[in-house]
């Protein structure tokens, strides 16, 4: 359940106005059920200045659609193939957007069994998306975001995120489903926007997690891929 937050009309007509670098639309349509799925971030973004917030207001009242959230802090892949089922596909959703990955690489930082492998991630994937689409329902996959904003290749986990990245991307495209790459969108806002190299302050609060722009940033790009 979502409590309804009033969004200023300055930032409904910055979002209807939004792009997307991803080049397929889902398509929504009156009447349809949209549920966010990922972790902590996506779990944050129904607070007052959160994504799913921003994108509410458009997403309800102009193209009279549910919006209903499912982040759990911590999670990744093989906890959401675990709750998919209680938590997503009984809500009988037509949409499903999957915001996945940050946790599945970071977590393994330093110790690998806390993270997820290459192998799991795409395998977690694939079972994730299949059973979301065999419920009839539409995917729309995210890459995973940051996790520190210097510049590319500049963060110590960069190289495992656009290999996990790249895996999010190909399953996209093998299974049919709509890509949204909020990691290229970071990475390309980024360059242009942290002259300083700063670490954490332009996207994130904390290198992971989403600042107002951040949030602002990741709704712009989904905005573009379920409407446009």
């Amino acid at each position: 359940m979502f409590v309804r937050v009033s969004v200023v009309a300055a930032a409904a007509a910055f979002l209807l106005t939004a792009s997307c670098a991803a080049a397929d639309p889902v398509g929504l349509q009156k009447g349809d059920r949209v549920v966010f799925l990922g972790d902590s971030i996506t779990q944050a973004a129904v607070g007052k200045s959160g994504y799913i917030t921003q994108l509410k207001a458009t997403l309800t009242e102009k193209h009279g659609v549910e919006l209903v959230g499912a982040g759990i802090s911590g999670n990744k892949v093989p906890d959401i193939q675990k709750r998919l089922d209680k938590d997503v596909l009984a809500k009988k959703p037509s949409v499903v957007v999957v915001y996945i990955g940050i946790n599945d690489v970071w977590h393994g930082e330093n110790d690998p069994s806390r993270g997820t492998s290459k192998e799991r991630f795409d395998e977690g994937l694939r079972d994730v998306v299949g059973r979301i689409k065999a419920s009839g329902a539409r995917v729309v996959l995210c890459t995973p975001t940051v996790i520190g904003e210097k510049k590319a290749g500049g963060n110590k986990l960069d190289a495992r995120l656009d290999e996990y990245a790249g895996i999010s991307r190909k399953v996209a495209a093998d299974t049919g489903s709509k890509l949204c790459d909020l990691r290229k969108a970071f990475v390309d806002h980024l360059a242009k926007n942290n002259p300083d190299n700063k670490a954490s302050g332009v996207l994130t609060t904390d290198a992971v997690h989403l600042n107002e722009a951040g949030n602002r940033l990741v709704a712009e790009t989904i905005l573009g891929v379920l409407t446009k």
